[in-house]
């Protein structure tokens, strides 16, 4: 150890996780976006000057920090090392050199120290429009899905490029929103690079090579640690998912090796020719997520705490795909890998991994405009709104499941109040579904009701990104599973799981988000557990009878009590 000693790189090792959120904050208050002030789509995080992942913030998604571990290395090998200068602010939403799809924009720029370059800061955000079809899985190729920035210069030596800014503008339908969720995320790297040169002159570095093979070496050992401790072998999950038009089987085959674990995906289905392919970038994030809160979830993320999980998927697999594929709604197939990882991982580790939830989040797009059959009212406008919402998540080895919660996202389910103003969109009805979560030892978390309309005088067109409708989530260890998804009009008429359907003047779409799947039989749940979901309305009398064995009498108590306000 040099001078400085350990004490000391650990003070600044929280200072570095202390600086990235506070990045990530600067984002989410200046962010124009709901999807990032509300629901936290983003991520950030301070890498060293060769582009190692140092440290990333609390608030975001694994599916883009983790995606942007692996970007910055792309921007320092296609901007080249020689062009890096103090100033610069690079941009792209390549879907295989960011994170996954062109709806996520990463900014990433350097960071100098009394004119040497010491590392990098890099943030991403889900935007809500980036042109071409909009956001959904009706694309048959990337080209399709929207407007392709390479990585570039956004601005070089703190000029912004604003030839390029107007081409943003002229191809997307959300123009102001966009760039200001551009100049966003450029400034809350600006942030993260004031807070970590203040870090590096309060404690006197030149650069940051010392807290770098600090942390680094500290985490990968760490990491061995907890992976070497775990029985060696090997187990294979499987799953089946709903696809677009049809299903879609997740395979992976986990080994538990010495000094690292092996996830092979060899067996998935293909790629699909609408837009739920995955970027291997992106598979690797929620492989390495998975993987990573079952062995060592308390290990800060980094390079080195990432490095020991071996990802392999097949070339032109869905989890594996590659350019041109559409892969707008890669987060759908994404989004369910971890439920496939802990299949297997159940069979290795008993009692560690939770049963299977809602998977991916139940998102959705509307595209509002003024109504077309008669002339419509002044003061009609179009918009696009983009809510995210969440099922349930699958009940624990110890604990239920949690209620309208995304695992593996972490995304937060935008309020109605927020999602309103942004267009002329109407939430008639948002509430738990009672009786999704599955019955079990311990119970699935509920998903959600919905009624999604427009105000008067508008129709909208309906961007559906929902799965488990057909493959509703499996309990474990005896548990019930989950509520299946549903999705329909108001008057009846079916409605189809993905894609774009045009909703006339009038007209709501009516949606039972999916519940988690229960863990361990449902004999086993204390009863009083189970009087008190009657209670509170999480199960009704007839599921509490049928799963749980409550006898009428007991039901109509308890039910009655409920009424009048008694709490159990």
């Amino acid at each position: 150890m040099s001078e400085i000693g350990k004490v000391a790189y650990q003070v600044m090792w929280n200072r570095l996780i202390s600086v990235v959120e506070e990045q990530a904050q600067a984002l989410v208050r200046t962010a124009f976006s709901t999807s990032v002030r509300e629901a936290g789509d983003l991520s950030a995080g301070v890498y060293n000057e060769t582009g190692e992942m140092l440290a990333q913030a609390v608030t975001g998604t694994p599916g883009h920090v983790n995606a942007m571990a692996d970007a910055v290395p792309h921007f320092i090998r296609r901007i080249g090392r020689e062009n890096i200068l103090e100033g610069d602010v690079y941009i792209t939403n390549d879907p295989w050199e960011g994170t996954g799809h062109l709806h996520d924009i990463t900014v990433v720029s350097p960071s100098f120290h009394q004119g040497r370059l010491v590392g990098f800061f890099a943030c991403t955000a889900h935007i809500v429009d980036i042109g071409g079809r909009g956001f959904g899985a009706d694309g048959n190729s990337v080209y399709e899905e929207g407007l392709y920035l390479p990585i570039m210069k956004l601005a070089e030596r703190g000029a912004i490029d604003h030839t390029l800014i107007r081409i943003i503008r002229s191809n997307v339908r959300e123009p102001d929103q966009l760039v200001g969720d551009i100049y966003a995320l450029a400034t809350c790297n600006e942030v993260g690079h004031r807070r970590l040169i203040g870090m590096i002159e309060e404690f006197g570095l030149s650069d940051l090579a010392g807290i770098s093979r600090f942390i680094l070496e500290n985490s990968r050992r760490a990491t061995l640690e907890r992976i070497n401790a775990l029985p060696m072998g090997s187990a294979s999950g499987e799953m089946q998912i709903d696809g677009y038009d049809q299903p879609i089987d997740l395979r992976v085959k986990i080994l538990i090796e010495k000094d690292r674990i092996v996830a092979d995906w060899a067996g998935t289905s293909g790629i699909d020719r609408k837009g739920i392919n995955v970027p291997l970038v992106y598979t690797k994030a929620y492989t390495c997520y998975a993987l990573k809160c079952a062995i060592a979830p308390e290990i800060p993320n980094n390079a080195a705490s990432l490095a020991p999980f071996e990802i392999i998927a097949p070339e032109n697999s869905i989890v594996n795909a590659l350019h041109p594929a559409p892969v707008s709604l890669r987060h759908v197939i994404g989004h369910m890998l971890p439920d496939t990882i802990y299949g297997a991982l159940d069979q290795l580790l008993p009692d560690t991994v939770h049963a299977e939830g809602a998977g991916c989040l139940c998102n959705f797009q509307v595209s509002v405009r003024p109504r077309s059959d008669v002339p419509a009212p002044a003061g009609t406008r179009r918009a696009e709104v983009l809510a995210f919402n969440s099922g349930g998540s699958g009940a624990r080895p110890r604990l239920d499941g949690m209620n309208a919660t995304a695992f593996p996202s972490g995304v937060m389910t935008m309020p109605v109040e927020a999602t309103e103003q942004v267009g002329p969109v109407i939430f008639w009805r948002k509430e738990l579904r009672p009786d999704s979560g599955g019955a079990g030892r311990f119970r699935g978390g509920l998903g959600q009701l919905m009624e999604v309309g427009a105000r008067d005088g508008h129709e909208f067109d309906f961007q559906a990104m929902f799965d488990r409708v057909d493959h509703p989530a499996r309990g474990r260890r005896g548990g019930g599973n989950g509520a299946p998804m549903t999705i329909g009009r108001d008057d009846g008429q079916a409605m189809k799981c993905k894609g774009k359907q045009f909703m006339p003047h009038g007209r709501k779409v009516m949606l039972g988000l999916p519940g988690g799947a229960g863990y361990g039989p449902p004999a086993e749940r204390p009863q009083e557990l189970v009087r008190r979901d009657l209670a509170l309305g999480y199960i009704s009398p007839a599921f509490a009878r049928d799963h749980y064995g409550l006898a009428d009498d007991e039901i109509a108590v308890i039910t009655a009590s409920a009424r009048l306000g008694e709490v159990f």
